[in-house]
This record gives structure tokens, sequence and C-alpha cells, in this order.
């Protein structure tokens, strides 16, 4: 079975106003929410197939730190720029053309749209995926290529302040 994770990048940091939106660094909350999360995920036994991520530094510096936590090769996560920025249709788009052979996929990115997408993808109500906020679902068919409205059930939603 094919399992998505939508994961939305850790606390940013706001102090430089000299930054980008896109050159924003995790805050001291978030480096370390970070490496907590996707410690949760590795100590259930969880094991990305394919990590996509937003280049944006915030969900970059994310990506990264799950990956550390999950022995996932950090050289192979895929930067794809139409993560920033982006609508759930783009998501979507990205997820379908993901390659079949690949079973657990994670996605790093950015509200509003981490939020709309998986209450698309599961019919779900989620009010807002908080940073660092964790969304496991299972397809019902068992392909990339049949992502989208009410594709998949909600496994499990998790984020930091759980843990707090």
């Amino acid at each position: 079975m094919k399992t998505l994770y939508l994961i939305r990048h850790a606390k940013s940091d706001w102090s430089d106003e000299s930054l980008s939106d896109f050159d924003r660094p995790l805050n001291k909350r978030g480096t370390k929410d970070a490496p907590l999360m996707g410690s949760k995920l590795s100590d259930k036994g969880v094991r990305p197939d394919l990590i996509l991520s937003s280049p944006a530094l915030r969900a970059k510096t994310t990506a990264e730190a799950f990956a550390k936590a999950l022995s996932y090769p950090p050289e192979s996560i895929r930067f794809e720029h139409e993560l920033y920025a982006c609508d759930v249709e783009t998501i979507l788009s990205l997820i379908r053309g993901v390659s079949a052979d690949i079973d657990t996929l994670f996605v790093f990115g950015h509200n509003p749209e981490f939020t709309e997408g998986a209450n698309l993808i599961t019919g779900g109500n989620i009010d807002n995926i908080p940073t660092c906020g964790v969304v496991e679902m299972r397809l019902k068919n068992d392909s990339w290529e049949s992502i989208g409205k009410n594709s998949a059930e909600l496994r499990s939603f998790d984020f930091p302040k759980k843990y707090r």
C-alpha cells in the first residue's frame, strides 16, 4: 500500500527582516522540533522511500533533519521548486508523477496548501497543520496516479505540541 506523509516545515525565524521569505531559517524551536518529529517516526519504524521538499530554507532544513533521524541519505532528497508558493493541484500533480516502485512518500512544504491538500485527499477536516505537523495518509488505490479528492484515509496526525 502507498503511504503519503505531508509535513509542514518547522517553525521559522522572522527576526531578520532583510531576508526574503524563501531564505528564512528555522528558529530555535524549529531546530528542536524537526529532529524530534523525525525521531517519533523512526521509533514507529517508518522509512521513506522518497523525500520531496520545497527548496525554501525552512522546508529544506526540516526535510534534512527528518532524513537524518530516519537514516535517509540527505543527498537523495529531491527539492522541487513547484512546492514553494504553489497550489493544491501542483502538489497533487507532483505526487501523481512519483514512480510506482515508491511505497512511502514524504513531502515537505507550506501552509495553507498542505492543510487544504490533506483535507481534500482524506475528506478530513483538519483546521490547521501546525509547524512541523505530520499528516499520514494511506491511499485507497495502490497508485500515486490516483491521488485526488477522497483518495486516501487519514492514518495519523501528529505535531510537536503533543510532546511539550
